[in-house]
């Protein structure tokens, strides 16, 4: 499926990989793969982001993802349904960390302390690539795109998804503006 990729997507593959070495993360997440979408200028899914105005609110997503990484990838939707059944994420996170110190819950800090080699991409972050196949399939896209990942990224459930659409990015916003009804339209 890599090679039908285009130069953007697969930037954006290998800046996942990176975020995931930069944090010590045995596997590429979901979660890397919307850092490095973010981290991306001139393409077709920094143009969706851009037109959705996350240009300023790109950092509050940033740390968004590393407040679900202190909770151990917990969704805020999980934490509030944990909160209503009397169990208190922040401050189970609070005591753990005052024992074996910052992140202690991070998924980026379980399994060991790989520092360099290859890394495999979890099930969420191979979800998401799946979905970038479907959404370019879906669109008749010939090739798979960054705009493909970002579209992906917005329908699978979990943080990347939940943080996106808390800052006004959606499946529907993003198709809006990427192949929308006469507005306007990346090329």
């Amino acid at each position: 499926m890599f090679e039908r990729f285009t130069k953007d997507a697969r930037a954006v593959v290998k800046g996942a990989v990176g975020h995931a070495e930069e944090t010590g993360a045995q596997r590429v997440g979901a979660e890397h793969l919307l850092l490095s979408v973010l981290d991306r200028e001139g393409s077709r899914a920094s143009f969706a982001l851009t037109s959705l105005g996350l240009d300023e609110r790109r950092e509050p997503v940033r740390v968004a993802l590393g407040e679900a990484r202190r909770r151990a990838g917990l969704t805020q939707a999980e934490t509030d349904a944990l909160a209503g059944l009397g169990i208190d994420v922040p401050a189970i996170v609070a005591r753990v960390e005052d024992v074996h110190g910052a992140g202690a819950l991070s998924a980026d800090r379980r399994g060991g302390g790989r520092r360099s080699g290859h890394r495999p991409f979890d099930r969420e972050a191979k979800d998401v690539l799946v979905g970038a196949l479907r959404a370019a399939t879906a669109q008749r896209d010939r090739r798979i795109g960054d705009e493909h990942i970002l579209l992906a990224l917005t329908v699978r459930p979990g943080v990347p998804a939940e943080v996106l659409a808390d800052h006004g990015v959606t499946y529907e916003s993003v198709t809006r503006v990427l192949y929308g009804n006469g507005e306007a339209k990346a090329g």
